[in-house]
């Protein structure tokens, strides 16, 4: 470089020319970051619309092959339109080649019943010609079948007659004995070995001797009860069944029956009126079961006899009560801790008005409601038996039914005919009026119809009555403590009650204590009254109860030698309110007793 020389003033210049360039680039770059920006927004708004563009593609294509298949669908029913229009074409051309053909089928149609018709006529004039011959035929037959009517009416009579008779005969009380086979219990504590071993608590003791015979053998002495029928440990419940079921015929003829099982704890007295623990519903089912026992039985047979009867005239109802620790508790009632008294009505009968009584029409009701009961009923286990009952239960089966229609008020005119068989029918029963009153009936003078509405039809109200003891025991055997042990007191109270009542009708005492006990109360009508008395003794085999089966055999005898006078054969309800004091003091009652004895021993 030259010395002296100043270049200051060059490059002032130079760096003011490079300012205005930058600035120049710089603008440009900023007018060129314009341009991008715009171009990059114009791009984004083309990138919108082509991606609207695809969309409305997208659309457009769909709606096309939408429309493509509507099209191929249209196209497919219109073919098959087109082939049911030449299906319905070949059907109208059949029908109109039918309905061608028609006027000719009608016309022969019409041939064919104008021949039938006057073969019709031909055949009722033959037979008009004989009509009247049918006639006296007809005639004919309805006098024989008023005959025979009125023959099996007579017949009825006299069967129930003679059927009463019989059971009289027998005796107004009766004493069956059934001893059940020997069990595993039988041993007590003893080894199951020795079951029925000679000297062993289960050696059998009581035999079976023949159908009216036990007998019970021991080593110092043989002892042989005689009963009206014995059963012997095999027989079924069928067997003993069979020697109730006449007992119910007599039911609906209008008496009352009583059926009452007794013996010890574990004898089987449950299992002979209702059947096998080992069903605890006791079978309600209207199908038999081998091992029903007297009470399902019993309402299975009423129900036949029912059957037979004509519909309407006879309706049943069922009531379960027990008697536990000396209180009548109902088990139908929803509380079944309320106790309830026997109260004795104004024609003499004992009734438990407040307990619950249900109409029933099939065995299964009656059965259901006495598994009702047994649910409530007092059972508990012991040292004898698992299943001891702690109460008498007592199942009443109140059979109403229709009453004669000579009880019935006369409503209308009568006939000279029925008048003549009215007038018979009031001098036969004003010449057996005292009898009738005598032996449970009441005659249906004026008194006794003038209490009937003349719309009320009157009924008359007979009971069965089955009764299932509490088993008797000794309380150092079943080992009963506490609750238990007052429950046992209770029972053997009461069966003692009842021995002591039969012991009374046996000697013909003055007075009967039958109120010494409710259980006694309560089958007042049945043992000492009208009714027909059942008892079912049951006795275990073993030498381990021979104290309690002679007890039981004991108590058999001395029912057996009560004796009672025909019973009474129920009427309605309203006619036994009749007041028989005021007609029994007259003079004319008085006078004529001896004469009525013989008309009531001629009817019954």
């Amino acid at each position: 470089m030259p010395l002296g020389l100043d270049r200051s003033h060059f490059l002032t210049g130079k760096v003011k020319e490079q300012d205005i360039q930058l600035r120049k680039k710089q603008e440009r770059i900023a007018s060129l970051e314009t341009e991008n920006a715009m171009l990059y927004l114009k791009l984004a708004q083309l990138r919108g619309e082509v991606q609207s563009s695809r969309e409305g593609l997208t659309d457009v294509a769909a709606k096309y092959e939408a429309e493509r298949r509507f099209r191929s669908k249209v196209s497919d029913k219109a073919s098959k339109f087109k082939q049911e229009i030449e299906l319905l074409r070949e059907g109208m051309g059949q029908v109109m080649n039918v309905a061608s053909r028609m006027p000719e089928q009608f016309q022969s149609h019409i041939d064919h019943a104008s021949a039938v018709v006057r073969q019709h006529r031909q055949v009722y004039q033959d037979h008009s010609s004989s009509l009247s011959v049918l006639q006296d035929q007809v005639l004919v037959l309805q006098a024989a079948l008023q005959d025979v009517t009125d023959r099996h009416g007579k017949e009825k009579k006299r069967r129930q007659a003679l059927h009463n008779t019989l059971m009289e005969l027998r005796g107004n009380i009766r004493v069956h004995c059934r001893v059940r086979p020997l069990m595993e219990f039988d041993c007590g504590n003893e080894d199951v070995s020795t079951l029925g071993r000679s000297g062993a608590k289960s050696e059998v003791v009581v035999h079976f001797y023949d159908d009216e015979n036990v007998c019970i053998r021991t080593a110092k002495h043989n002892k042989v009860f005689e009963f009206e029928r014995v059963y012997s440990p095999d027989e079924k419940q069928a067997h003993v069944f069979d020697e109730v079921q006449p007992m119910l015929t007599s039911l609906l003829d209008g008496y009352n029956v009583s059926i009452m099982a007794y013996g010890q704890t574990g004898s089987g007295k449950t299992h002979t009126m209702l059947g096998s623990h080992r069903n605890d519903d006791y079978h309600p089912s209207n199908d038999m079961h081998p091992d029903e026992g007297v009470i399902p039985r019993a309402t299975r047979e009423l129900f036949r006899l029912i059957s037979e009867k004509p519909p309407g005239t006879h309706s049943l109802e069922v009531s379960v009560v027990e008697i536990y620790n000396n209180d009548i508790r109902d088990l139908l009632s929803r509380d079944t801790n309320v106790k309830h008294d026997v109260v004795t009505g104004s024609d003499g009968l004992l009734s438990l008005p407040t307990i619950t009584s249900k109409q029933v029409s099939t065995v299964y009701d009656v059965m259901c409601l006495v598994q009702r009961g047994l649910r409530t009923r007092r059972e508990s286990a012991t040292m004898v038996h698992e299943h001891s009952s702690r109460s008498h239960l007592v199942v009443t089966l109140t059979l109403i039914s229709q009453a004669p229609s000579f009880f019935a008020v006369g409503g209308g005119p009568k006939s000279d005919a029925e008048e003549s068989v009215h007038h018979k029918k009031s001098r036969s029963q004003s010449l057996t009026h005292s009898s009738l009153t005598a032996s449970g009936w009441s005659s249906p003078d004026q008194s006794g119809a003038s209490s009937l509405p003349s719309n009320q039809q009157p009924v008359i109200r007979t009971k069965l009555q089955l009764v299932d003891l509490a088993g008797s025991e000794c309380v150092g055997m079943s080992g009963v403590k506490g609750a238990a042990l007052r429950e046992a007191s209770h029972i053997n109270k009461s069966l003692s009650a009842l021995a002591d009542v039969l012991g009374a009708l046996s000697e013909n005492r003055t007075h009967v204590p039958y109120r010494n006990s409710k259980l006694t109360h309560l089958l007042q009508d049945s043992i000492g009254g009208d009714a027909k008395l059942l008892v079912l003794l049951c006795v275990s085999p073993s030498q381990r109860y021979i104290t309690e089966s002679l007890q039981c055999l004991g108590f058999g005898q001395r029912a057996r030698q009560v004796q009672r006078g025909p019973t009474k054969r129920r009427l309605p309800t309203s006619a036994e309110k009749v007041h028989y004091e005021a007609r029994s003091n007259s003079p004319k009652a008085r006078s004529s007793s001896a004469s009525e004895k013989m008309i009531t021993s001629q009817r019954f």
